[in-house]
């Protein structure tokens, strides 16, 4: 008899799961197969397509460094560091054999060199007819207080992620207008969507660089130029440890959040993808901050009294 009532019971269950998630859940697997397959077809096409990268010397620039090679594309590795350029080089063609590829060309450039950002473009342009894909991914970080902060540290932050990815995004934009064809993204931050204490510079540069996004994206967005930005947590490089404080001087200290957080692999593999959809931006992180993101829109009073109580809880701690 209970088991009778059992099997009963579980009939009732599985109906009841049929009325209530198969009509989503259908959907959701076909979008997904679909969504699957349109990847797929659009990742064979970057194969041979020329892609510039920027601060591919070291974390997440080399990881997406070995990302996009993979796929075929024609890469173009930039950052300020020729030696390190060359490691990556060598690294790429040793890692990926078997891979039908081009040799990564190096480009040694400093994007806070507002000037002469469009000549270096014009050597990119002498070796290869275009550049189909722009990824900015220099930048750097700050830790410090803004009433200890100096206005230069303000400038020489917004100088590198804001400024400097414009000017190599501006120099690089003809080409692709010219051909009606052209990818850009932007490796920004979450603090690009939302502020925390002690990161008033870099959060600052970050929401600057949002803006610009948004604006340039409508404005281009007949001329068949795509706009992505993809705002990462904590990533687990050496940015903490590079970051410079409110007097100049480097941080070195390698948080315990960014020693937490996402391995640059992961995020590179975020940043592709997010490419192949064409999506207009794309939030990795984890649910904390992504919660916060919804809560600053929503109830923005709660959102600062959290960061009130943040704010105190660092100084304590320092």
């Amino acid at each position: 008899m209970k088991q009778a009532e059992q099997s009963v019971g579980w009939h009732v269950l599985w109906w009841l799961f049929g009325i209530g998630c198969i009509p989503v859940t259908f959907p959701w697997l076909l979008y997904h197969l679909y969504d699957t397959v349109r990847q797929n077809r659009r990742k064979a096409r970057l194969a041979g397509k020329v892609v510039l990268i920027t601060g591919a010397s070291s974390g997440l620039g080399e990881a997406l460094a070995h990302s996009f090679y993979k796929c075929g594309c024609r890469l173009i590795l930039a950052s300020r560091r020729r030696e390190e350029l060359e490691r990556v080089k060598v690294a790429l063609i040793n890692t990926h054999p078997t891979v039908p590829t081009h040799p990564p060309v190096v480009l040694q450039l400093d994007i806070t060199n507002l000037n002469d950002v469009p000549l270096e473009v014009q050597k990119v342009l002498k070796i290869y007819p275009q550049i189909d894909i722009l990824i900015n991914n220099a930048g750097i970080s700050y830790r410090g207080e803004v009433i200890n902060t100096n206005v230069d540290i303000d400038i020489k932050v917004m100088l590198c992620n804001y400024f400097g990815q414009i000017a190599l995004t501006k120099a690089v934009l003809p080409c692709m207008l010219e051909r009606r064809s052209g990818h850009v993204v932007f490796v920004s931050s979450v603090q690009g969507r939302i502020a925390i204490p002690y990161r008033s510079a870099y959060a600052a540069s970050k929401h600057a660089l949002q803006a610009w996004c948004d604006t340039t994206r409508a404005e281009l967005a007949e001329q068949n130029i795509k706009i992505t930005v993809v705002s990462p947590g904590y990533v687990k490089t050496s940015l903490s440890l590079n970051a410079i404080t409110g007097s100049g001087d480097t941080y070195g200290v390698m948080d315990k959040s960014t020693e937490e957080g996402f391995t640059p692999e992961y995020v590179a593999e975020q940043v592709l993808k997010a490419l192949l959809r064409e999506a207009s931006e794309v939030t990795v992180a984890t649910f904390v901050p992504k919660a916060a993101i919804l809560l600053r829109s929503v109830l923005p009073s709660v959102y600062f009294w959290l960061m009130r109580k943040r704010a105190k809880t660092v100084a304590k701690d320092k």
